[in-house]
């Protein structure tokens, strides 16, 4: 069997008591309860209570997660409804136009769900990049660089043959797709009861 991966590693320790493990897990996924929070454009003190909170439900269901590796899934989700049930209780009854009120059209045209699904996305790829080893690593993060490197560039850097670099970049994506932290994701069903489109936004690297 597989070792258990680094996530499943931190949530565990974790909820043994580890400080270590709880911060950086928290530095590690912060990012990605932030990245929800602006989907729905919450005020700066609501947005900070509703990181405290999620963090908060995080710590009473440690112990309880049933796939540590889903971590960002639930973050994500967890987020998602705490940033929903700030929005309801901070919920103020003004005398507006809807047909010529701006921030009520702006508001109708957020679509939290895309930028949730890229949070997520963003976040299982850093993590299934810190799976791989280091020389992958590198391989991966300098063809998706913006703009990426070229086979040339990236060839002197590495001190790889032109010719070895694009059969060697697809079998670092193979490696990547199997990491805990992609499978997971793209086995997560999204909002409308799909799968995660975490494949087609990887292949697009090579």
């Amino acid at each position: 069997m597989a070792d258990a991966s680094e996530v499943s590693r931190l949530v565990r320790a974790s909820a043994s008591g580890s400080e270590t493990a709880w911060t950086e897990l928290v530095r590690r996924y912060s990012p990605l309860v932030m990245a929800v929070t602006r989907s729905y454009q919450l005020t700066a003190d609501d947005a900070k209570d509703v990181s405290q909170t999620v963090w908060l439900r995080l710590v009473e269901n440690l112990a309880n997660l049933r796939e540590p590796d889903a971590l960002p899934g639930w973050l994500a989700t967890t987020t998602q409804r705490e940033c929903i049930r700030q929005l309801r209780q901070g919920r103020r009854v003004l005398p507006v136009d809807p047909q010529t009120d701006g921030g009520l059209q702006q508001c109708a045209t957020v679509d939290p769900d895309t930028d949730i699904l890229r949070a997520e996305l963003h976040q299982a790829l850093r993590d299934g990049l810190a799976e791989l080893p280091e020389r992958d690593q590198t391989l991966l993060k300098l063809r998706a660089a913006d703009p990426p490197k070229s086979y040339e560039e990236i060839g002197q850097l590495l001190g790889m043959p032109i010719g070895s670099i694009g059969p060697t970049l697809r079998r670092c994506l193979d490696r990547l797709r199997e990491t805990s932290a992609v499978r997971a994701y793209l086995a997560t069903p999204t909002a409308d009861g799909g799968k995660g489109g975490g494949q087609r936004v990887l292949a697009g690297v090579d």
